[in-house]
C-alpha cells in the first residue's frame, strides 16, 4: 500500500451502505476534545446537500465519524441516517476517528491532533513516527518529540510497526547484535529466519553475517543497500526463495502473523478480506491429505480444475504486486 496506513477511511464510498436509525447510534470517545461544533452542525442541517453516510462500529454501534452529521439528522427531523459499518476494537475505532477527521469535514483542530497522537503511541508503541504522522497530519517530527516528552508513561517497544508493514528495531545495532549471537549459536540457519528473530531485514543480516566472516563486529557504520532491496514489497515475497544457496520456502504462518500486526491491512475492508484469504493457504500438509481423502470421488476433476484455477489466480496477484513494485521502483 506504500504510505497509506489507514486505506478504509478511503474506502468507504466504495462499500455498501446501510440506513441505521439514529436511536440505535451510541456516541464515541472522539478525538474532537471539545465535543461537537454546533455552527457546523447548524450548517450541515440546513444545507441541501445530501450528507455522506456516516462510519459506525457494528460491535458497539459508536458514530466513529460522522457526528455532526447525526445531529444535523436529527435537526432536519431524520428518524434514519446513511452508514457505512464496520467491526474493530475501541482502539481501531479510535484511530480510524482520527483518521478521518484529519482527512475531510471539519478539521481536526492540532491540539487535538497532539492529544490523538499520543493516545496512539500509548495504545500503539511499537507504530513508528511516520505511521503515526500519516494518521494524525501531524509531521513525524512532531509524533518523535510527543513520543520523547511522554517516554515515562508509554509501554516501551524495542521495535517499530513502519507505513510498510515492517517491523524494525528502535536500536539497529541491537538488532545487528541479535543476529550476529543467532549465527553464531546457529550456523546452518537460513538468513530469513535470523531476520525474523532479531527484528531486522535479511539485507542487515548478510551484512552481519559478511562482517563476522571478517572478523569484524557485528554492528558498526551500515553499507548502503542496492535500490532494489529498499524499495522491495514486503507484501508477497515470491513462493521460493533462494538463501545461502539453498531453495527454502518463506514460514507463511509466521508471514501472516506478521502480516496481521499491519494496520493498513488490518483496519481495512480490503486488507481483512486479504488476510482472510491468506489464512486459507496455511493449512499444514497432514491438513491437505485429510481433506483431499474426503473429496467425494465423483467431484474430483471439479475440485482439482477449480484448485487450479485458484492457484493461477494467486499467480496472477504475485506477478501484479511485483510488476507495480518495480514500476514505483522505476519511477
Amino acid at each position: 500500500m506504500n504510505g497509506q496506513l489507514m486505506a478504509d477511511t478511503a474506502e468507504t464510498t466504495q462499500q455498501s451502505t446501510e440506513m441505521v436509525s439514529l436511536s440505535e447510534l451510541t456516541h464515541f470517545d472522539s478525538p474532537r476534545l471539545s465535543g461537537a461544533d454546533n455552527e457546523h452542525v447548524r450548517l450541515l442541517a440546513e444545507s441541501d446537500a445530501e450528507l455522506p453516510p456516516i462510519l459506525v462500529n457494528r460491535r458497539t454501534m459508536h458514530v466513529i465519524d460522522g457526528m455532526h452529521r447525526v445531529q444535523a439528522a436529527d435537526l432536519r427531523g431524520l428518524g434514519k441516517i446513511e452508514a457505512i459499518f464496520c467491526e474493530c476494537d475501541d482502539e481501531e475505532a479510535f484511530v480510524l476517528a482520527v483518521k478521518a477527521n484529519v482527512s475531510h469535514g471539519l478539521p481536526l483542530p492540532r491540539a487535538d491532533r497532539n492529544a490523538a497522537a499520543k493516545r496512539i503511541i500509548n495504545s500503539h508503541p511499537e507504530w513508528s513516527d511516520r505511521a503515526i504522522a500519516s494518521v494524525t497530519g501531524l509531521s513525524h517530527k512532531t509524533v518523535g518529540a510527543i513520543r520523547r516528552r511522554a517516554s515515562g508513561e508509554i509501554p516501551q517497544s524495542s521495535t517499530r510497526l513502519g507505513r510498510d508493514g515492517r517491523e524494525r528495531p528502535v536500536d539497529a545495532a541491537e538488532g545487528r547484535i541479535q543476529a550476529g549471537r543467532i549465527l553464531a549459536e546457529r550456523p546452518g540457519v537460513s538468513l530469513r529466519e535470523v531476520a525474523r528473530e532479531a527484528g531486522v531485514c535479511a539485507a542487515t543480516v548478510r551484512d552481519v553475517r559478511d562482517r563476522l566472516r571478517r572478523g569484524e563486529a557485528p554492528a558498526g557504520p551500515v553499507r548502503r543497500e542496492p535500490e532494489a532491496v529498499a524499495t522491495a514489497t514486503p507484501l508477497m515475497p515470491k513462493a521460493v526463495a533462494r538463501i545461502d544457496g539453498a531453495d527454502r520456502a518463506p514460514d507463511l504462518p509466521a508471514l501472516i502473523h506478521n502480516l496481521r500486526k499491519d494496520p493498513s491491512l488490518r483496519l481495512s475492508e480490503s486488507g481483512r478480506t486479504l488476510l482472510r484469504l491468506l489464512d486459507a493457504c496455511t493449512v499444514g500438509p497432514q491438513e491437505w491429505t485429510r481433506i483431499s481423502d474426503n473429496v467425494p470421488p465423483h467431484r474430483v476433476e471439479l475440485i482439482a480444475s477449480a484448485a487450479r484455477e485458484c492457484s493461477r489466480a494467486w499467480q496472477d496477484f504475485a506477478t501484479e504486486l511485483e510488476q507495480r513494485s518495480s514500476r514505483q521502483a522505476s519511477g
